[in-house]
């Protein structure tokens, strides 16, 4: 579908652009930026959110893949002198370059195709983050924010509440997109702790449990994480071996792969991907 920029949106992207002025009102409200924040748009499109937030903060910076994007932005906003445009895949692309004297404050109507491995990326480098506010499809924001027991509960919920704090703040239907997406949407705030509340001894280590317990997960733990560790030791640990592995908490998984730290068997990494 074609616009007013005379830009077609980009299946093979994932571009949706945002056009709904009360959504995109709610969004930088949710945000909150300020003048002398240090903010980073990730695919801004045609510039919704991002006009909103130069508004505030003339020094925003963004990151935008699409070649054929750069001049409509960069025509859009060419009276910010201070603004910024990093062509480049957001999937490799070192944030913590941008890190000066503030933490980073990361925004973005994220791709869906490329969501989850992208925040993957993200929570890596964490350590310069102030906060990031996500435009998702609202299944992967569930999965975020859910808790043992959770159907939706998996490897991305696990690693993102292990480095943040996970908000949901609301919904968005597919009509504030264009094109409409065929899914909701939501809007999720990760403000990255101050101190981890389960730090792990190894971080590949307990990477490597929750993936393979995971990959594994209509399983018992005896026979998900049977090739990591025994019964016994799960047992020396008080985790029911018979629990499947949405039951366990962060805080057991952590304990496990400690466990496996300190006996010297933390497996070898480990490069299977699990969707959960």
């Amino acid at each position: 579908m074609s616009n007013k920029h005379g830009h077609q949106a980009r299946k093979r992207f994932g571009q949706n652009f945002l056009h709904d002025p009360g959504v995109i009102e709610r969004i930088v409200r949710s945000i909150n930026p300020k003048p002398d924040d240090a903010i980073v748009e990730i695919g801004p499109g045609l510039g919704a959110i991002t006009e909103e937030i130069l508004a505030i903060n003339p020094r925003l910076q963004v990151v935008e893949l699409d070649r054929d994007l750069i001049p409509v932005l960069r025509t859009k906003f060419f009276n910010y002198p201070e603004f910024q445009i990093h062509e480049a895949d957001a999937l490799s692309f070192d944030f913590r370059e941008l890190m000066t004297d503030r933490p980073l404050r990361i925004v973005g109507n994220l791709p869906y195709n490329i969501s989850t491995p992208l925040i993957f990326h993200l929570l890596e480098q964490s350590g310069v983050v102030q906060d990031m506010h996500f435009m998702l499809q609202k299944e992967v924001v569930q999965r975020l924010a859910a808790v043992p027991g959770d159907n939706n509960y998996g490897r991305l919920g696990i690693m993102a509440q292990y480095f943040c704090k996970v908000q949901p703040l609301f919904e968005v239907g597919p009509g504030a997109f264009r094109p409409a997406p065929k899914v909701d949407s939501a809007i999720v705030r990760l403000v990255p702790h101050k101190e981890l509340p389960h730090p792990a001894k190894d971080l590949k280590t307990l990477q490597a449990v929750v993936r393979t317990a995971f990959n594994a997960r209509r399983k018992t733990l005896r026979k998900a994480l049977g090739a990591m560790v025994t019964v016994e030791q799960l047992q020396s640990l008080g985790i029911n071996d018979g629990l499947r592995p949405e039951n366990l908490s962060l805080a057991d998984y952590v304990k496990i792969a400690d466990l496996l730290v300190d006996s010297g068997a933390a497996p070898a990494g480990n490069n299977e991907v699990s969707n959960d």
